[in-house]
């Protein structure tokens, strides 16, 4: 699920990047464009009820490429995401616009 808030000036959207706890992970890392795909940079916090959430600002009028980096190992797509496009390793991307 993606949750935007812009700021006042519309130049900057705080969007929340939240995974239902049916996704049963122990850690989740949000990768994409706005953190070069780093691996490790962005964890999302696990929730009491099992859900994962992050919340990051991003430069408004653009669309980012991201995933989701399961357990170190699996790449997961957001179900909710704005749309998809195809990658270089065989599968999509999900994208978020803002």
């Amino acid at each position: 699920m993606l949750k935007k808030n812009y700021s006042q000036s519309g130049k900057v959207c705080r969007v929340t990047f939240k995974l239902p706890p049916e996704i049963r992970a122990e850690k989740i890392n949000l990768c994409g464009e706005f953190n070069d795909w780093d691996k490790t940079d962005l964890p999302l916090r696990k929730l009491k009820d099992g859900s994962f959430s992050l919340t990051v600002s991003l430069e408004a009028d653009r669309s980012y490429r991201f995933r989701y980096l399961v357990n170190g190992t699996e790449w997961e797509n957001d179900w909710e995401a704005d749309s998809y496009i195809a990658n270089e390793f065989g599968s999509e991307d999900s994208v978020v616009k803002v």
